[in-house]
């Protein structure tokens, strides 16, 4: 290869760098704007959107490989979007304030060792334990494990909650999507009366989302969540905390219902699911009226996904 070809070699290098780097740093930035209408693409993007970043040490490498200044330059852009976007979760630390502990966990309705798993929520400490996919016959374990230290508990179909503080104005939750059988019950409300104020607690767990040929299938949990969102906005209490098994991240745009009316924690990324190798945060800990100041996935039990502990400030 003479010096020309060479050259012409390298500036074709550069410019593919580039255009990825500002490829990647476009998908970031205005994740929003890709389509929804086919196969459900944006919110696909925006479930896995932290990942992104790993396109960029890639990037960096051929660079370097390539000895392309311009490229490694272009990695600067992806660098800052995903900074700006992820910085405070990666570089925040959690505020040691907060009134209240609560752990979520989606504990499958295959687990093996349910009385395993009961243990290791107790284990956490948390005032308050929320659970998905209870079934009737693991519900005694449960119920047995986790009894002494929090008597006050509720259950409505598969979902439940375990208190250390008394239990009020408990009633189910219907976020039943079109066609769905009465028999599907994945919500309830209580009001815990915690020391430093009652907090009105849901917990749901909406339905699952697939990926296949269509791409992404989340009609369903978005139909769920609109449902969701609408109990909340008419909510009148002042503290209120949605927990559960969302099948989706806060970047998903299907979940804007409820990530609009709700802050989502200020550090961690506690990624949940699947608990082999946790790729997303779907189990969620969220609020309005009040601050969820951290989040941290806890060790794996029988279950498909890891079990999340959230911290929560009052006042």
């Amino acid at each position: 290869m003479n010096v020309r070809e060479d050259r012409r070699s390298r500036r074709r290098w550069e410019y593919g760098l580039s255009a990825c780097a500002v490829g990647v740093t476009g998908l970031l930035v205005l994740h929003s704007a890709v389509p929804n209408r086919v196969g459900r693409l944006g919110s696909a993007l925006e479930t896995f959107l932290p990942w992104l970043g790993v396109a960029v040490p890639l990037l960096a490498c051929l660079a370097l490989v390539k000895r392309s200044a311009a490229g490694l330059i272009a990695c600067l852009l992806p660098i800052l979007a995903w900074l700006w976007l992820f910085g405070g979760l990666w570089f925040s630390s959690s505020s040691d304030s907060y009134d209240l502990t609560v752990v979520q966990h989606n504990i499958a309705d295959d687990n093996s060792d349910p009385s395993g798993t009961a243990q290791a929520l107790l284990a956490t400490g948390a005032d308050l334990v929320a659970v998905q996919e209870l079934t009737p016959a693991a519900r005694p374990v449960y119920e047995d494990v986790l009894g002494a230290s929090h008597p006050h508990r509720t259950v409505h179909g598969t979902v439940g909650l375990w208190s250390s503080y008394p239990l009020t104005d408990v009633r189910s939750v219907d976020i039943r999507p079109a066609g769905f059988p009465d028999s599907w019950q994945r919500g309830l409300r209580a009001t815990v009366a915690a020391p430093e104020g009652a907090v009105a607690v849901y917990v749901v767990h909406l339905p699952s989302i697939r990926l296949g040929a269509n791409g992404f299938a989340s009609t369903a949990r978005d139909e769920s969540a609109a449902l969701l969102g609408a109990r909340i906005a008419d909510d009148p209490s002042v503290r209120l905390l949605v927990v559960g098994d969302l099948n989706g991240t806060v970047q998903d745009r299907g979940l804007d219902p409820l990530t609009s009316q709700l802050g989502a924690p200020d550090s961690g990324f506690a990624f949940s699911w699947p608990a082999s190798l946790p790729v997303a945060r779907i189990d969620q800990v969220l609020g309005r009226g009040v601050v969820v100041t951290e989040v941290s996935a806890l060790d794996a039990t029988g279950s498909d996904h890891l079990p999340v502990f959230g911290r929560v400030r009052l006042g």
